[in-house]
């Protein structure tokens, strides 16, 4: 056995385990927030915990990862798709319910997928770095999808938390409106440098 296949780490580690965890949570997330048409108060909220812990898992997962040497490939293959898969269908779920526009929700899944896959597939000698930008924009759309995950527009609330409810509803669709923008330049500055590497390599 070669030194390279003895320090390969297992596949049956912790942050794989998580990121397993996260895509079979993708089902349950959906059902609970499209419960009685996304109009039960309590499987929203249930859905937006459900959200909230695969967001705080796949930070979690990869820090361990990177921190004890467990990356493997099953974790770069996997992990991406956890996370799109997650936030996809809380796009897709949000706008079926109505809380966050079809346009809105093709856009930024056509940008998601498209960057995932031609990282996965196309890019075996080309590597482009996470950009800071791609970081933020993680993070407003993590906060923005969370908090419309929650049921604030529902008129079955109690009358004392429907409008700082309201509020918040709109403070979420700011985050998302920022988190789209961030996605587009975000997706621009990737095919860029792409291409940019793409054509060196061309002419080396």
């Amino acid at each position: 056995m070669t030194e390279a296949a003895q320090t390969q780490p297992s596949n049956w580690n912790v942050p794989n385990v998580l990121t397993t965890l996260r895509i079979v949570s993708v089902p349950f997330f959906g059902w609970a927030l499209l419960v009685d048409g996304g109009d039960d108060i309590t499987w929203r909220c249930v859905a937006a915990v459900i959200f909230v812990a695969a967001m705080v898992t796949d930070k979690i997962d990869g820090d361990l990862a990177r921190k004890h040497n467990l990356v493997t490939n099953f974790g770069k293959i996997a992990d991406p798709i956890a996370d799109k898969a997650i936030t996809g269908m809380a796009f897709i779920g949000l706008s079926i319910v109505g809380d966050i526009w079809w346009w809105v929700t093709i856009l930024v899944l056509l940008r998601e997928w498209s960057v995932t896959l031609l990282r996965l597939s196309v890019l075996k000698k080309v590597v482009i770095a996470a950009a800071e930008i791609g970081k933020i924009k993680t993070t407003f759309q993590a906060i923005a999808l969370g908090v419309l995950c929650l049921p604030l527009l529902n008129p079955d609330l109690p009358s004392g938390l429907q409008v700082p409810c309201e509020v918040l509803f709109y403070a979420a669709q700011v985050c998302l409106a920022v988190a789209v923008a961030l996605t587009l330049w975000s997706g621009y500055e990737f095919y860029r440098d792409v291409w940019k590497q793409r054509a060196a390599l061309r002419s080396s």
